[in-house]
């Protein structure tokens, strides 16, 4: 199964979104004039803009999550990135290589690795999705077995 997912929102745009129970952990690694923001909780009856996504993404309906607004700071090229992840449909993976091209830079594969290192709203911008040129999974910051059991949901191959 999957761990609760923390889902800190700002003005509402979802900033950080990650797989951890305690949402103390996304609120240290969101950027520093967001971290002065009190963190708040929230029923998911009160966020349905955001709860009922996230629930049918888990049941099954794996385009849910693209309704989601999301913000996170970040250069412009970042920010062409993390967009060019989220056109990578469910189901589909992604190079490096071929997301830094997908951008704009096509000679920057490292960069689109860092867009997704750097990336704070996993799984709503699907840095799961992008895998090194050989296939295999690369890094995931929630571990790679989560990073496996998310493409297996979509039914992608998994490295």
């Amino acid at each position: 199964g999957v761990q609760t997912c923390a889902l800190p929102i700002w003005d509402g745009r979802l900033i950080a979104g990650g797989f951890t129970a305690d949402p103390a952990v996304m609120h240290a690694r969101l950027a520093t004039p967001l971290r002065l923001l009190a963190l708040e909780t929230a029923a998911p009856s009160e966020l349905p803009w955001l709860a009922t996504p996230v629930t049918r993404y888990f049941d099954g309906d794996l385009q849910a999550l693209d309704a989601i607004p999301v913000d996170q700071p970040g250069p412009p090229s970042r920010q062409r990135l993390w967009a060019a992840l989220r056109a990578v449909p469910p189901g589909a993976t992604v190079s490096y290589t071929e997301l830094a091209a997908w951008a704009g830079n096509p000679r920057a594969p490292r960069a689109a690795g860092a867009a997704c290192a750097y990336n704070l709203i996993a799984p709503v911008v699907p840095c799961h999705r992008a895998l090194r040129s050989d296939g295999s999974l690369g890094g995931y910051y929630y571990g790679l077995d989560r990073k496996t059991w998310l493409l297996r949901h979509e039914g992608a191959r998994s490295g």
